[in-house]
């Protein structure tokens, strides 16, 4: 009987992975290793590529960069890739991606199955990978398990800093409800939207403070708001202010309890003016913010995360002669004024897309990186998308679900690299195909391989 038990014990102890055998362990210790060979390096900060380097990873870090040749360990297998003079860089981060939302169209998500939604934003995240975006951070949605499913290598996808559900005013930027759905008495039910995780809507306090206490409880790595008028929402016009001052401060100080911060939607002066007052640390859109607003963003540090957006190809349709069209019009006619503001008074920027409903669109994630060379020089654009995106995912601390350093190419950080065919700093259009990186590494691991393909 004593000998069943013990067997069973064991049974149990393999199945949960206790039990490790000797060569297995050995090989942990020792995890295997990828050395790029003849690349020339974009390390995210450098405005000029390296002479002709090696670079060796060892599990998910990089272990050394070196102009002279790299030793492999013997004792364990080692890929060696050809750079053949190729750019090895940091993988893309996108700030501002709905990884939920991006692929599905509006009526869809809100007519279909959950599981359905689920299947097809795993095909929308693993996408995003395989453009070279090896790192985003999800400002609206229920997107908790699809991260875990990535983290633990059920489905390929980005690294995912999360928000969860935006917190949103009645008739705000993500209050999905109709006039048929209000009023809302003390014991209904909350909207479906708010039970799947896509909005919270909260008024007072006291209902901020506990919505931004559910997304935290949930693993969320900063706060989303919504704080002013938006484009695809229905009854809010796009001049008005959301939250109070004391609204927007309880949601930032529940999150600095938590140690991160707090974002909000915003594109107006008032609307940003308000958030900055309450202590809010990001501003995501902003395009129609005006000289003495920036200013104020400049001096005290905030972020500003804008996309893009331009009355061109890659904006989200909307039916030509509705308010969402003609709210659409105005804001993107901000966008080059915006930028502009943006340069002259050095506020600390980053880049994103913020797509939402549309599968087409969602595959011009590069595309609209490339874009960006209307304002700026490509390395500046690259820039922007590696280290200084990195350096505002960091701005979770504690919270933040990776630890290590993204966004560079140097010894101790993070393996999320690129190896792409050509110079995208000559040439920042390769960074919009794809088709141009021949290798995807993210965490160590490689997900394309074009060479060995």
């Amino acid at each position: 009987m004593l000998i069943v038990r013990a067997l069973r014990t064991a049974t149990m102890l393999l199945a949960l992975g206790v039990i490790v055998s000797g060569p297995l362990s050995a090989q942990q210790k020792k995890p295997a290793s990828t050395l790029f060979e003849n690349v020339r390096i974009f390390n995210g900060t450098d405005s000029e590529l390296s002479p002709p380097s090696n670079v060796l990873v060892r599990g998910n870090v990089i272990e050394a960069i070196s102009t002279d040749p790299i030793a492999t360990d013997k004792s364990v297998r080692t890929t060696v890739i050809a750079g053949n003079g190729r750019t090895l860089m940091p993988g893309l981060i996108d700030a501002h991606v709905h990884i939920i939302m991006s692929s599905i169209p509006l009526m869809v998500m809100m007519r279909a199955d959950p599981n359905y939604i689920t299947l097809v934003s795993g095909q929308a995240a693993e996408g995003m990978l395989m453009r070279g975006f090896t790192s985003v951070r999800d400002l609206a949605g229920p997107t908790f398990g699809l991260k875990l499913a990535i983290d633990r290598g059920v489905i390929s996808g980005p690294r995912i800093w999360p928000s969860g559900a935006m917190i949103t005013q009645t008739s705000g930027h993500g209050d999905y409800r109709t006039v048929y759905d209000i009023p809302r008495g003390n014991n209904d039910s909350l909207h479906f939207t708010e039970q799947r995780g896509f909005s919270a809507i909260a008024d007072g306090r006291a209902e901020v403070l506990r919505r931004v206490r559910e997304q935290l409880m949930q693993g969320a790595s900063q706060i989303k708001l919504a704080a002013g008028g938006g484009v695809a929402s229905d009854y809010d016009p796009l001049d008005v202010s959301q939250y109070t001052e004391d609204e927007l401060r309880a949601a930032v100080e529940a999150a600095e309890d938590w140690g991160t911060y707090v974002t909000v939607h915003a594109y107006t002066p008032d609307a940003v003016k308000t958030a900055i007052k309450a202590g809010v640390k990001v501003i995501d859109h902003g395009q129609l913010l005006d000289d003495e607003t920036v200013r104020m963003m400049a001096k005290q540090a905030i972020w500003w995360s804008m996309q893009p957006f331009l009355d061109d190809e890659d904006s989200v349709p909307f039916p030509e002669g509705s308010a969402n069209r003609a709210k659409q019009i105005e804001m993107t006619t901000g966008t080059d004024t915006a930028y502009k503001l943006a340069k002259k008074h050095g506020v600390k920027l980053a880049w994103g897309t913020d797509t939402l409903f549309d599968p087409q669109l969602a595959t011009r994630q590069g595309a609209q990186l490339v874009k960006m060379k209307r304002w700026f020089e490509p390395a500046e654009i690259l820039k922007m998308a590696t280290y200084d995106n990195a350096q505002l995912l960091a701005l979770s601390g504690n919270r933040s679900p990776y630890k290590g350093k993204l966004g560079v190419v140097e010894v101790g950080a993070l393996a999320d690299l690129l190896l792409i065919e050509g110079d995208p700093l000559a040439d920042i259009d390769l960074i919009g195909d794809s088709e141009n990186m021949a290798v995807i590494m993210k965490d160590g691991r490689i997900f394309k391989n074009a060479d060995a393909e």
